[in-house]
């Protein structure tokens, strides 16, 4: 009874002792990736080596905020249209692909320069997070006009697989032009706006008048 408890006892001890051996071994190569990789970062800021920043995002609806979820899940529908080897990114033929299908082929040169505009973790591939940089820029004005994303983010608002690319002229022209009628509406009340401005400026300006010739006489 004696040798069997020693031996079950033994057992356990080993099991513990096995285990916390994992353990160890498992936080020791942790840290050894851990140094190892600062001491990567070291040598290359030492040999003026730029380190790219890794970029990680929990949740794209709480960064992208000017979004509506609806608008950032249909960016992902589109996205996962044209990510073919659905991997989570958009790399240099299928973006070129996607481009073919919009209507708006772009050179080689010009698909580069499409994913380096966007590409901030510089892997040269857009992610999903950076294709909604796309709709950001696009939307903050900040996108040449003639340029690729700026003609991917306008092109992917419809779909031109069914309206056609003359449809989606006809679409794009009929909201400028709307586009032009709010900026022509927005000019005019802040036309009204300075006319008011300049009239009290003047109401004022007759009263401090008065004011100063009513003291001559008191």
């Amino acid at each position: 009874m004696s040798v069997s408890s020693n031996t079950s006892s033994a057992s356990r001890n080993g099991s513990v002792d096995d285990s916390t051996t994992t353990t160890t071994t498992t936080d020791s190569s942790e840290l050894t990736h851990i140094l190892n990789r600062r001491q990567e970062i070291m040598d290359s800021q030492e040999a003026g080596i730029e380190v790219p920043r890794t970029f990680k995002v929990v949740n794209v609806y709480t960064e992208f905020h000017e979004f509506t979820r609806k608008q950032i899940k249909d960016y992902q529908k589109t996205f996962n249209t044209y990510d073919t080897a659905r991997d989570g990114f958009l790399d240099l033929n299928e973006l070129k692909y996607m481009m073919e299908k919009l209507g708006a082929p772009q050179t080689h040169l010009g698909l580069k320069k499409m994913i380096a505009d966007v590409d901030e973790d510089h892997d040269g591939k857009i992610s999903f997070r950076e294709f909604l940089l796309i709709y950001r820029k696009a939307q903050a004005g900040e996108l040449d006009s003639d340029s690729g994303l700026n003609q991917l983010a306008r092109l992917t608002e419809i779909d031109v697989e069914q309206v056609g690319v003359s449809g989606a002229k006809n679409f794009f022209e009929a909201k400028i032009e709307q586009q032009l009628r709010t900026n022509k509406f927005h000019d005019e009340i802040r036309q009204e706006q300075e006319e008011r401005r300049r009239e009290e400026e003047e109401r004022a300006q007759r009263r401090q008048q008065f004011q100063q010739r009513a003291a001559i006489f008191q």
